[in-house]
This record gives structure tokens, C-alpha cells and sequence, in this order.
């Protein structure tokens, strides 16, 4: 495939239908539905959207009064899995005749080509060549089968027999073995037969995980005043800073304006931490003693554990804390480092947990839960998610001369992230895998992210010839939740695109199979006229600033966490599944999302070329009936209102055909992706600060990016708000549309028997309303309008 877009290559972009063999949801031979989603009765099985896998599990749990080798008079034990042409190896202990080894081997019974398993223990000490002890062998066809919510089975001692003949020999070994699907709790932690070519350092990466993302807090850091600043030369007055430090989060307050020995500032200084907090806030007062020097007058180091939590908008108190110092002047020893008492500093400080999680971009959110659990509600819905397969990938490194990839799903949504098991030297890769979400916003984006595996340590290279180990993209997938119906199951194939300095790219195709469950229509409903986030958020709310800033720190905190599981969830997966650099300057969204404004006003010129229409009579009957109509809203004004509600209502109502019938997926006429000027890749993919020669052009470059930049997210901004008007009748979200549909003819209903004079007044008393009966928080008007879905979600 030709790595540019190309017409004759646009339907490689767009979502396809596919109708998979899934899990046993038909119990009662139920049938399959129709348009890429299924439509049945819920089934019994809890893994029932994925295509059902079957492994053979052998569980080796230890071995006891193992014989030692005559020469030696020890025995370094290991086991050996044998099924046909398929064998795994356990870890070996030295001089141990007692091992456990607790591990699960996995073999597929698809590639099974033998009527037995050999469990085979060998001793690594032996000189010989055949190194076995013993062995016990299982008939395939005595295997039992067993089904999850089945209990795991019992290992049972097995006396081990010569290798050759049925002779018994010394000693013993428990193993279970038995034929499991990929629900099996098992599955995730075994060794995998189609992955026994991964050196055993690299078997920990390729296992299927759950991450959970940490818990971020808000500190802030009210500084109000200072006292007794001494600076070193006391012949001046100090002018001094408070500068502020969690982890390598920076933050510094203004200038104290006058020279004083008690400065005020009342500034308040934003961090993000995250839980269990493990950074300490260090606040040190600094006198500029010259332009190019300054000096620290005194320090503190305070554990965020001994910080109020504010959980709603009440005040917190402001306490006084003594700074320390260290002498001067005194000689090296013991009381060199003598710590003196000198500034007191004024602070009030806690830690907000009302707000919502910054883990990613508003454009995105996944999460709007606040911090602080004792103001988590009950969840109204559940997401399952089944993970397929992936078809056509590309190759994305080189294996000793040959083109390879090593795949793996990662999905995220809210605190959850999940990672799929890796692949090995597969283009077609069979995942299999369902993981399970509560929901508790509808208006939330599930993203998937699909990866190469570049640290399974056999010392794989980049196809790109460069020498950077990091898992390389392969592409993305992002669904919003309320453009879902409930108890559905959307079965489609979502094309893998990646942009490219050579343009764009798609990678190949991943196969999801998702069903969203409301488990309460009425906290749903609710939702839709509830404010998205917590009522702390509209009484403080942050600067366009801090947001940038505070998103940023928190995408690393959850890197660096996530990056000390085990296996590692990397900075570069986080930082792709975040979106990291949505915000950066970009020409080609820069035209996307100006044409998106285009479009939106393209309704209004209709309308306008239809007026002009109506007025130079070009269909005398249409204007007949204009005239008509304009008479009678002259006539009774009463009636104007009640016509539009009615003329909107019977809009959606006739659009309702018109539905989209599957999620949004990347739109690349949407994004501008497929005519998308040389050029203005190599600015998009430009480092910042720009790479280019000479330094005034860099300056200015970086300048022009940075503004562009805020233009750009504005005009993203307005064509959100323009496409949500557009989806009050459009159906792609079904229950707001509902929603609209029902409260439009309810409207139009009470406007028709009530008289017109009262509805004018009962709306002005409103508007002119006393401040006392206003509140702070958004109405419910508004709530309704901002959880409405845009076409944002389509974006590149």
C-alpha cells in the first residue's frame, strides 16, 4: 500500500461491518443482528465478545525426594513441558531436591499436533547429553476441561517414570493439567507457547496487564506574607520571592513590589501530586540580591500527608510556619550545619480532591469523577470491550533480516488502563482478551492504542535503521460512549491510522467488539442536566494557564508511575494515549478546523439562498405559502414559538432515520489529512523549538507557532459548540436526542394553551431575577448543551 493517501485508497479509512464468532451469547440459538452490532438477549457468559480460544494448561507447582546425580551428590532441577513439536522450560535450582516452581505453561490447541504432554525433569548439573530424571505423560484425550466459574483444579503428586520404559523412579512431582479458554485466571500470568522464542528477560513484557492510574490532587499553596527576612548584607532591605518546589514541579510567586522585611504576596501557586504522596512541598524564601544573583534567606520542607483535604468550597485555615536556615560563618564539624530559626512564613495550603482528574485533555475526558471518593456516586453503566484481533499490519523492525511486528492492545478509560499479551512475528494477530469498565458518565471517550513490542530482549532493531528502543505506533482508536446505544454489541473493524512526515498512513485495521449496559436510565437522564464536574471547579476555577501546566505535570506523574509497574507501561504510550501534543501548532488541523466552522455556517447560507429564492418568486407555490404563514404570525404572534419547538421536533423526528448506525472513527476528509501540503508536515512534524537555521527566524518561528496555537484551539473550540447544536436532532447521541425530542413537544404543548403575555412575563422575571436566587453553577440548559457530542472525537 502506498503510504500516501490516495483517492483510489480512501476506502482503507473508513469503518467496516464485521461479524466475528463470538462467545456462547446465543444459549438459546438466538440470531445474529444485522449493520456491525448485535442484537440479543444478554447472554450467561461473562466472556462472551471475543471469539472463544482453547489452551491446554499445565500447572507445575514443585517436586519433592528428586534423586541426586551419583557424581555430584546434588541436583540442579528443571522442568521441561513437551506437546508435540511445542516445549517450555521452567527455572532451574541449584543443588535443591525439594524446587517449587509455581508456573503455568499455555499451549493453543490449535497448533496442538500431539496426543500426549510430557512433563519432563531434567537435572542441568548431569554431564551427559540426556539429562533426564523422569517423566510423566498425560493422554490428551483424559485432559479435563474446565470452564471459569469453575474452581481452579487440584495439582495432584505424579511418580515419575524412566524416559524409556515404564520403570518408576525417585521422587515426585504436583502438576494439574487441564483444557481452558482465555478466561481462564491462569491466561494472563502463563507462559505461551506461539512466545517461546522471547529470552526469558523479555517474558514479563509480553504478559497482558491492569494498570491503575494514581489518584491526583490539586495542592494549593496560598502565600500570604513573610516575616522577619534577614538578608546576608543587612545593610539593605530585602526584596524576596517564595519559591516553591514538589517533585519537579517549579513554581515561583512575584516579586515582593517594596523592599521590606515583611513582604505580602497572597498568591496563590497550583501543583499536582499524586497518591501515595512521596514528594515532599519545599518552600524557600530567596532575596534578589542582584539581577544575576539570588540568595536563600530560609527554607522549609513539609510532608503533604499533614495538609487539610478539601473536599467542597469551605475556607481553609492559614497557619504559620518557622523557616530554617543554616549558620554562617561557623567552621566545618558538628556545628557547621547548626539549623537556625529566622523567617516565618504565612501559608495556607491543602489539597483540592473536588476537581476532575487532569490526565489528558478536556477534548477526551474518560474520567470526570472528582478525586476525593466520599463524592463518587453509584456508576450508571457498564462497558465491555473485546479486544480481537488486528489485521494487515505493517512491519515495524527488522529480525535478522526479515520485516517484523510485535503487537499489543493497550485500552484506557478513566483510572484503568489495560494492555493486551504481545504477539509475537504476527501481522494478523488474534488477541482475544474482554475487559470490563463502570461507567459513571456516558459523556466519557474509551481510547485504544495499538503498539510494537520493542523490548522482548532479543536485541530487535527499528525498521527506520535508528537505535531508539522505544515501542513504536502503530495507530488509534477513540469511542465516546454516548454515541453508543445500550445493550448493543458494535462489532467493527477500525482502521489504524498514523500521520507521517511522508503523509498519511494507515498501518493496518483493529477489530473491537464493544457493548455498553445502563444499569440506571434515570441517573443517566439526570446526568445530562447535572454539571460536568464538581461545583469546586466553577467556584475556583484555574486559568488557561494553569490547566496547560497542571495537564502537563500530571501526564508525568501518570507516566512515571505507570512506567514502575511490572511490566513498565512506557512514557511513549502514555504520552500517545494522552495525546501529549494535541496542543502543539499545527497548519493542517489549524484548515481542519476552520473548514469544520465552514461547514457549520454552510446551514445559514441554505437558508439565505431559500429566502432569496422565496423572495424573487422563483417557486410561486412555496411563496404563496410563505406569505400564508408570515400572515399569521403577524396576526397571532402567540404562535411563533410553538411553531418552531413543533418545526424542530418533526426535524429530529425525520432525521431519526437518518441515525448513524456505528461509533465515530477517525475521519481523515475531517482532519485534512488527505490532501495535506509537504510543507506543512514539515512544520507539524517540526521539533519545538524549531530545528531550522538561523536564530531570528527561530525565534519568530516559535513565536508565530505558540499564537497559532491559541488560535487554534479556539476555533476547535467554536466548532465544537456549532456541532452540538448540530447534534441536538442528529441522533449521535440517542438519549440526549430523546431528551430534546421529548422536551420540544412538551413545549411545544404548554406554549400552544398558554397565552403568549404570561410566557413574556414569566421569562423576563426570570432574566431580572435577584442575584440571591442565582447560583454560581452552570444551569441545567447548559449542563444539557456541553455533554452533547461533537465531532471533535473524529479528529486526527
Amino acid at each position: 500500500m502506498n503510504p500516501l493517501a490516495a483517492p483510489d485508497h480512501k476506502d482503507d479509512f473508513k469503518l467496516k461491518d464485521t461479524k466475528p464468532q463470538l462467545g456462547e451469547r446465543w444459549p438459546h440459538g438466538g440470531p445474529r443482528g444485522g449493520g456491525g452490532w448485535i442484537s440479543s438477549e444478554r447472554a450467561t457468559s461473562t466472556y462472551d465478545l471475543v471469539e472463544q480460544m482453547f489452551y491446554l494448561y499445565v500447572r507445575v507447582v514443585k517436586a519433592k525426594d528428586l534423586p541426586t546425580n551419583p557424581v555430584t551428590g546434588s541436583c540442579d532441577p528443571y522442568i521441561e513441558v513437551k506437546v508435540g513439536n511445542y516445549k517450555g522450560e521452567t527455572q532451574h535450582f541449584e543443588k535443591k531436591t525439594n524446587p517449587e516452581w509455581k508456573q503455568v505453561f499455555a499451549f493453543s490447541k490449535e497448533r496442538i499436533q500431539s496426543s500426549v504432554v510430557e512433563v519432563i525433569l531434567r537435572d542441568r548439573e548431569r554431564v551427559k547429553r540426556d539429562d533426564h530424571v523422569g517423566k510423566v505423560v498425560f493422554d490428551m484425550h483424559e485432559v479435563p476441561t474446565r470452564v471459569p466459574p469453575d474452581s481452579p483444579l487440584a495439582p495432584q503428586w505424579y511418580r515419575l517414570e524412566a524416559l524409556h520404559g515404564d520403570n518408576k523412579v525417585k521422587g515426585e512431582v504436583m502438576l494439574a493439567v487441564w483444557m481452558g479458554t482465555q478466561a481462564d485466571e491462569a491466561f494472563p500470568e502463563a507462559w505461551h507457547s506461539d512466545a517461546a522464542s522471547v529470552h526469558r528477560e523479555g517474558v514479563l513484557n509480553i504478559r497482558s496487564k491492569v494498570y491503575v492510574s494514581p489518584k491526583l490532587w490539586y495542592l494549593r499553596v496560598n502565600v500570604i506574607e513573610a516575616q522577619d527576612v534577614e538578608p546576608l548584607d543587612r545593610s539593605q532591605l530585602p526584596q524576596v520571592f517564595v519559591k516553591a518546589q514538589v517533585g519537579n514541579q517549579i513554581l515561583k510567586t512575584k516579586l515582593c513590589p517594596t523592599r521590606t522585611t515583611n513582604p505580602m504576596w497572597n498568591e496563590d501557586l497550583i501543583f499536582v501530586a499524586a497518591e501515595p504522596f512521596e514528594e515532599q512541598l519545599i518552600l524557600t524564601v530567596e532575596n534578589k540580591a542582584s539581577p544575576a544573583k539570588d540568595e536563600v534567606v530560609g527554607r522549609v520542607d513539609l510532608p503533604l500527608q499533614i495538609f487539610e483535604r478539601r473536599l467542597d468550597y469551605r475556607p481553609v485555615h492559614s497557619k504559620w510556619f518557622n523557616l530554617e536556615r543554616f549558620g554562617f560563618g561557623a567552621l566545618e564539624g558538628d556545628k557547621g550545619h547548626e539549623l537556625k530559626f529566622s523567617v516565618r512564613l504565612h501559608l495556607r495550603v491543602c489539597l483540592e480532591g473536588a476537581y476532575h482528574v487532569l490526565d489528558e485533555s478536556t477534548m477526551y475526558i474518560s474520567d470526570q469523577r472528582p478525586t476525593a471518593w466520599q463524592l463518587w456516586k453509584q456508576p450508571i453503566g457498564i462497558l465491555e470491550v473485546g479486544v480481537l484481533s488486528a489485521q494487515g499490519l505493517l512491519p515495524m523492525k527488522t529480525k535478522e533480516g526479515r520485516g517484523t511486528t510485535d503487537a499489543y492492545c493497550v485500552a484506557k478509560y478513566g483510572l484503568k488502563w489495560v494492555r493486551t499479551r504481545t504477539i509475537i512475528e504476527n501481522f494478523n494477530p488474534k488477541w482475544n482478551e474482554q475487559y470490563t469498565w463502570e461507567v459513571y458518565d456516558p459523556s466519557t471517550v474509551i481510547t485504544f492504542g495499538v503498539f510494537d513490542n520493542c523490548h522482548l530482549g532479543g536485541g530487535e532493531k527499528p525498521a527506520t535503521g535508528g537505535g531508539a528502543r522505544i515501542d513504536s505506533r502503530i495507530g488509534k482508536v477513540r469511542i465516546r460512549l454516548s454515541t453508543l446505544e445500550t445493550d448493543r454489541i458494535y462489532t467493527n473493524s477500525y482502521p489504524l491510522l498514523v500521520l507521517q512526515p511522508s503523509g498519511l498512513k494507515k498501518m493496518g485495521e483493529l477489530q473491537l467488539a464493544v457493548r455498553f449496559t445502563c444499569l440506571s436510565l434515570a441517573n443517566m437522564i439526570y446526568l445530562y442536566g447535572h454539571p460536568m464536574l464538581p461545583k469546586m471547579h466553577y467556584l475556583h476555577p484555574f486559568t488557561v494557564n494553569q490547566l496547560d501546566s497542571l495537564r502537563y505535570q500530571a501526564m508525568n506523574i501518570v507516566a512515571v508511575r505507570l512506567g514502575r509497574a511490572e511490566p513498565p507501561l512506557r512514557k511513549e504510550i502514555v504520552e500517545y494515549m494522552l495525546d501529549v501534543d494535541s496542543h502543539m501548532w499545527s497548519m493542517r488541523r489549524s484548515k481542519a478546523n476552520f473548514f469544520r466552522i465552514v461547514s457549520l455556517f454552510s446551514g445559514v447560507i441554505s437558508i439565505s439562498k431559500w429566502l432569496g429564492e422565496v423572495c424573487k418568486w422563483k417557486n410561486p407555490v412555496t411563496t404563496v405559502l410563505v406569505h400564508v404563514l408570515f400572515f399569521i404570525l403577524v396576526c397571532y404572534p402567540e404562535l411563533i414559538l410553538p411553531t418552531i419547538f413543533l418545526y424542530m421536533f418533526l426535524i429530529g423526528i425525520w432525521n431519526y432515520r437518518l441515525r448513524p448506525r456505528h461509533p465515530p472513527h477517525m475521519d481523515t476528509k475531517l482532519s485534512w489529512a488527505e490532501a495535506v501540503h509537504p510543507d506543512e508536515l514539515d512544520e507539524e512534524f517540526d521539533t519545538f523549538p524549531t530545528s531550522k537555521q538561523q536564530d531570528v527566524a527561530r525565534m519568530r518561528y516559535d513565536r508565530l507557532r505558540s499564537v497559532a496555537g491559541r488560535i487554534q484551539t479556539v476555533m476547535g473550540d467554536m466548532a465544537t459548540q456549532g456541532e452540538r447544536f448540530q447534534a441536538l436532532l442528529s441522533w449521535r447521541d440517542p438519549r440526549a436526542t430523546s431528551l430534546f425530542v421529548i422536551f420540544c413537544l412538551i413545549a411545544a404543548v404548554v406554549l400552544y394553551v398558554t397565552p403568549f403575555k404570561i410566557i413574556t412575563l414569566v421569562t423576563g422575571l426570570f432574566w431580572l431575577r435577584h442575584p440571591r436566587f442565582r447560583s454560581k453553577q452552570p444551569s441545567v440548559p447548559s449542563n444539557f448543551f456541553r455533554r452533547l457530542p461533537s465531532r471533535a472525537d473524529s479528529m486526527l
